[in-house]
């Protein structure tokens, strides 16, 4: 299973957000690719307790919803509503400079895959308390998405 705890995997997710461009065109949902990358930092932020987000988890989303995402083999579903704090025009980061932005997210992929074993962190706002490798898995699970949004 591809997760960012893979040197590989994580290279991968790199790689392909590197070739993302400002004028890229979506396959589905309203996000530009500039506010994309946006809501993929802010997520990733979200699990590191640095940008707080609001909770929409029950007992089916904890269990059975978490399970299916990170461990069936199929791809995420199209349309899935984000939190307002994640969406762009809501409560997400406004996008500002395009390269600054994308190499912003760059390295925060690096710095959210190395994040110790033990860190601390925090509830996703769906799935609830996740390890460390979930955690890790699911980073990997929704750049990908995202990046199958613009086709790459």
């Amino acid at each position: 299973m591809k997760s960012l705890v893979n040197a590989v995997d994580k290279q991968e997710v790199i790689a392909r957000l590197a070739k993302l461009t400002p004028d890229a065109q979506r396959r589905w949902g309203r996000m530009t690719s500039h506010e994309a990358i946006c809501h993929l930092s802010d997520s990733y932020l979200a699990g590191l307790g640095e940008k707080p987000v609001s909770s929409a988890s029950g007992p089916f989303q904890r269990s059975f919803v978490k399970w299916a995402a990170l461990y069936l083999p199929t791809k995420w579903p199209r349309g899935i509503q984000t939190r307002p704090e994640m969406e762009a025009g809501v409560g997400g980061t406004p996008p500002a400079r395009f390269s600054r932005d994308l190499d912003a997210l760059a390295r925060l992929v690096d710095r959210f895959s190395t994040q110790a074993s033990d860190f601390a962190w925090h509830p996703h706002p769906i799935f609830g308390l996740l390890t460390a490798r979930q955690w890790l898995r699911w980073g990997y699970l929704h750049a990908d998405h995202h990046l199958r949004q613009f086709g790459l």
